[in-house]
C-alpha cells in the first residue's frame, strides 16, 4: 500500500499493547488496564464492561459474546463460547400455546440464559490476572457517575421512549427519567447498574481471598443468587412485546444449570493465512465458506473495489448464506456437516454457480450428499420481500399504529499484549430498545431466541437447551499456526460480510489495516434476515458512494438492485494484531465517529 494514500487516521505500531473498539472509552479503559500490568485477557473484560455501561444500544450484561483467543503460554488458539441456551420450558408447543407462530424479536419471549457475564469470567480466571474488582472498575464508574451519550443511543432511546411510557416502567426509570429522552452527549448514568456490579464484586470478595474463588463467587452470585432471582420473578411476569403480551420462560434454574465454555474453532487457509471461526451455532464459517469460494478466483487481477470484485463477492456470499440458513445450528444438538462445507472440493464446485449477472434465488447446496431444507418463512421472504405490516422490507414509519421498537446492534473489540496473547470478542444483546429493564438490576435481557425457528425439523430450529444460530463473529487470523490479527465488526447479517473486503484489501491487495477499514465497502441484502420479522431483499445490494458511480451503475447493468448507502456508512470493523517481526498494530473504524485504537 503507497504511504501516500489518505486515511482517517493511521495504522498505529508499537511494542506494548493494542486495544481496538466500537468506543473510544472500551478501548481507554483497556488501554489503561494494560499500562497497569494486566494482559489482554484483563483488559478485554475491563473493556467489554465499559461497552455494556456505554453502548447500551448495543450490547448489555445481560447479552451474549462469544470470543476467540490465542494463549501465549500454552500456543492455543480457542473459542469461549458465551452464548446461553434456550430454556428448559421453550419448546415450539410452549409458543403456539400462548398463540405465538414465530419469536418475536422484543420482550421476555425471546429470553435466552445471558452468556456474557459468565464468559467474561470464565476469560478473567483462567488466562487473566487481575482481580475482579480492578477490572469492573471502569464500568462501575462509567455507570455511577455518568459518560457522555453517543448520538446513536440518544436517537434510539428518543425512538423507543413511546415503548418505555406505555408499557415498559422499568426501561423508563432509567432512559427517560421525568419523561424526557437524554440529548446527544448529555453525561449519562446508570446507578441502578452500579449498584448491581458493586453487589457482585462484594458477593464475590465474599467468597474467599484468592482471585479465583472472588470470580467464582461472582458468577454464583449472578447464576444462582441475586441475579438469578431477580431475573427469575421478572421472567414471570407478563409484559408488552410486538407479539403482544406475554410472560417469559426463563428461569433461574435455566440460569444455575448454565455455564460457559471452551470450544475449538473451524478453520481454513486462504491468502497464506489461518482464518479461525466458531463452530456453526454462529454464523462464523459462512466467512470461511465465502473465503474458500473466492480462492478459486484470480481476485488480485480484479482490482480492489472494482465491479468485477463487488459482483464476485456478492454472489458468493448468497451461496454461502443460503447454506447458513439451509444446515448451520448448535452442532451439539444438530449433525452440522462443518467439513464439507468448508472443504476446497465443496467450495469449488458452489464457485461454479457464479454467473456473469445477479441470481435471485436462495441456493443452498448438497454438502456430503445433504438434502437442503430451508424454513417456509424463508421461501416466502425469497418469494415477497418479507413480512412488514406495509407489505415492504422497511419498517414502518414512526406513528403508524402500534409503537416499533429499533432492532439492535453488536459492538467489538480487538487486543494484544506483549506476552503473545490475543483476544476478538463480539459482545452482543440486551439492548435497551429490546427488553424491559429487570427491576433492580439496572439492564435488560437479551432477545436471542428470536433466531430459532418454530418450524421442526430445521437445522436451527428450537429446543430447550440449545444454542440460537446467532449472528456474532469474532476472528482471528494465525500465520504458521502463530497469532496474525484478531478483528471483527458490529453489523448482524453484515458482520461476516464487511470483513471480506477488509481481508481482500488487507492480504490480497497489501493495504494497511487502516486502510483496508477505510476503504469503500457493501454487502448483499438477498437472503432473509436473521432477526424477527425476517425479511428478505433478492438481489439487493447496499454500497457505499465512495466505490463510484460507474461501478454502482455497473452492478445493476448486471441485475443487482444497488442502493446508494452513502459515502462513509457500512462496516464498523476493528482490528489488532503482531506482525511477523513482533510488531504490534491496530486500527479502527472511523465510520459512526466512535470506534478507536489505541496502543503504544
Amino acid at each position: 500500500m503507497s504511504a501516500t494514500v489518505f486515511t482517517t487516521r493511521p495504522e498505529l505500531l508499537g511494542t506494548f499493547g493494542m486495544v481496538a473498539s466500537t468506543h473510544w472509552l472500551a478501548s481507554s479503559a483497556g488501554m489503561a488496564v494494560l499500562e497497569a500490568g494486566g494482559n489482554a485477557y484483563d483488559a478485554a473484560v475491563a473493556a467489554g464492561f465499559v461497552l455494556h455501561v456505554v453502548e447500551p444500544h448495543l450490547n448489555g450484561v445481560g447479552g451474549d459474546m462469544p470470543a476467540i483467543c490465542h494463549d501465549a503460554r500454552t500456543d492455543r488458539t480457542f473459542v469461549v463460547c458465551g452464548q446461553g441456551t434456550a430454556p428448559a420450558a421453550a419448546s415450539p408447543e410452549a409458543y403456539t400455546a400462548q398463540g405465538v407462530d414465530a419469536i418475536p424479536g422484543t420482550g421476555l419471549l425471546a429470553a435466552t440464559v445471558p452468556g456474557a457475564f459468565g464468559a467474561w469470567l470464565l476469560m478473567l480466571e483462567r488466562y487473566g490476572t487481575f482481580g475482579l474488582r480492578d477490572v469492573l472498575g471502569y464500568a462501575i464508574g462509567y455507570a455511577r457517575d455518568g459518560y457522555p451519550l453517543v448520538r446513536q443511543a440518544a436517537d434510539t432511546i428518543a425512538a423507543v421512549a413511546p415503548v418505555f411510557t406505555e408499557h415498559w416502567q422499568t426501561s423508563a426509570q432509567i432512559y427517560t427519567p421525568g419523561g424526557q429522552a437524554p440529548a446527544p452527549r448529555s453525561r449519562f448514568a446508570n446507578p441502578m447498574l452500579a449498584d448491581t456490579l458493586e453487589r457482585l464484586v462484594a458477593e464475590g470478595e465474599a467468597a474467599g481471598s484468592t482471585r479465583e474463588v472472588q470470580i467464582e463467587g461472582a458468577r454464583r452470585a449472578f447464576y444462582s443468587g441475586f441475579v438469578a432471582e431477580a431475573i427469575d420473578a421478572f421472567a414471570a411476569t407478563e409484559q408488552w412485546d410486538t407479539a403482544g403480551t406475554h410472560r417469559g420462560l426463563l428461569t433461574g434454574a435455566d440460569l444455575d444449570a448454565w455455564r460457559a465454555g471452551e470450544e475449538d474453532p473451524v478453520v481454513v487457509d486462504f491468502a497464506g493465512v489461518q482464518v479461525a471461526k466458531t463452530q456453526a451455532w454462529g454464523q462464523g464459517p459462512v466467512l470461511l465458506q465465502q473465503l474458500q469460494i473466492l480462492a478459486q478466483a484470480d481476485l488480485a487481477s480484479m482490482g480492489s473495489g472494482s465491479v468485477d470484485l463487488v459482483h464476485t463477492v456478492v454472489e458468493a456470499a448468497k451461496l454461502a448464506f443460503a447454506d447458513r440458513e439451509a444446515f448451520y445450528g448448535d452442532p451439539d444438538h444438530v449433525d452440522v456437516p462443518i467439513d464439507e462445507l468448508i472443504s476446497p472440493a465443496y467450495a469449488a464446485e458452489r464457485a461454479r454457480l457464479i454467473g456473469p449477472t445477479a441470481d435471485g434465488t436462495l441456493r443452498p447446496g448438497s454438502p456430503a450428499g445433504r438434502t437442503p431444507r430451508l424454513p417456509q418463512a424463508v421461501l416466502a421472504a425469497m418469494a415477497d420481500g418479507g413480512a412488514w405490516p406495509d407489505g415492504l422490507a422497511t419498517p414502518p414509519a414512526p406513528g403508524q399504529g402500534e409503537p416499533t421498537v429499533a432492532r439492535g446492534d453488536t459492538c467489538h473489540l480487538d487486543v494484544v499484549d506483549r506476552w503473545g496473547n490475543v483476544v476478538s470478542a463480539t459482545p452482543s444483546g440486551g439492548w435497551l430498545q429490546s427488553s424491559p429493564v429487570v427491576p433492580g438490576l439496572g439492564f435488560a435481557l437479551g432477545t436471542r431466541a428470536q433466531m430459532f425457528w418454530l418450524e421442526p425439523g430445521l437445522a436451527s430450529s428450537l429446543a430447550p437447551g440449545t444454542r440460537p444460530r446467532t449472528t456474532l463473529s469474532p476472528s482471528l487470523l494465525l500465520a504458521g499456526g502463530r497469532p496474525y490479527l484478531s478483528f471483527g465488526t458490529p453489523g448482524g447479517d453484515q458482520q461476516d460480510q464487511w470483513t471480506v473486503p477488509f481481508l481482500i484489501n488487507h492480504l490480497v491487495f497489501g493495504m494497511d489495516l487502516q486502510a483496508a477499514i477505510d476503504a469503500p465497502t457493501w454487502h448483499s441484502t438477498h437472503g432473509p434476515s436473521s432477526f424477527a420479522p425476517r425479511v428478505a431483499e433478492p438481489r439487493g445490494v447496499r454500497a457505499e458512494t465512495r466505490l463510484g458511480a460507474d461501478v454502482l451503475a455497473e452492478l445493476r447493468r448486471r441485475g443487482h438492485d444497488v442502493s446508494d448507502a452513502g459515502p462513509w456508512s457500512l462496516g464498523r470493523i476493528s482490528a489488532a494484531g503482531i506482525r511477523a517481526d513482533g510488531m504490534l498494530m491496530a486500527a479502527a473504524n472511523p465510520r459512526g465517529m466512535q470506534g478507536y485504537a489505541v496502543g503504544r
